[in-house]
């Protein structure tokens, strides 16, 4: 069965008509061509398909396009301001956090997500308070452990990781 879904893209609503069973990275890719999303693995195990629902991360090879209508979703194409990039993409860049590039805006999603998680005091498997009640220090075990579920090929995680702690620090 098919319909229309209105997904909310980048701060814009866009009408498409899709198959029930047509994920949002496949919304994405193949129906709007923002490509920015990479598909990895496909079983939502690698995370090159991580973009933000509502400020969240999430892996959208998982989730059906039907099922965010109305969410705002966020891909790598809409975290600039204008022309100036986000904090983390200029971050990425000086640290050298990508080599081949494919799951860096996953990478990237990610670490913003995870970025407003530790602010709002959410804990990971290795945190010091894991009740909660107080903002995460990031330090480098923290944000690894908080990224684990970004794959990247190539080994690009010493990069990757000096660019969170830049933009979390400051």
């Amino acid at each position: 069965m098919s319909g229309d879904v209105v997904l909310r893209v980048n701060g814009e609503d866009r009408v498409l008509h899709l198959d029930n069973r047509v994920t949002l990275l496949d919304a994405l890719r193949e129906h709007l061509r923002l490509t920015g999303t990479k598909k990895g693995c496909d079983h939502g195990q690698c995370g090159a398909c991580t973009v933000l629902l509502d400020g969240e991360r999430a892996n959208s090879c998982l989730l059906l396009a039907v099922a965010v209508a109305g969410r705002a979703v966020t891909t790598v194409e809409g975290l600039a301001d204008g022309a100036e990039p986000h904090p983390l993409q200029r971050a990425f860049i000086a640290h050298d956090g990508f080599q081949c590039g494919y799951c860096t805006p996953g990478q990237i999603c990610s670490a913003i997500g995870m970025l407003a998680e530790a602010a709002a005091g959410l804990p990971s498997a290795v945190s010091a308070d894991l009740a909660g009640t107080a903002a995460v220090d990031l330090d480098d075990e923290e944000i690894r452990e908080r990224m684990s579920g970004n794959l990247c090929r190539c080994g690009a995680y010493a990069g990757i990781v000096a660019a969170i702690r830049e933009v979390a620090g400051g």
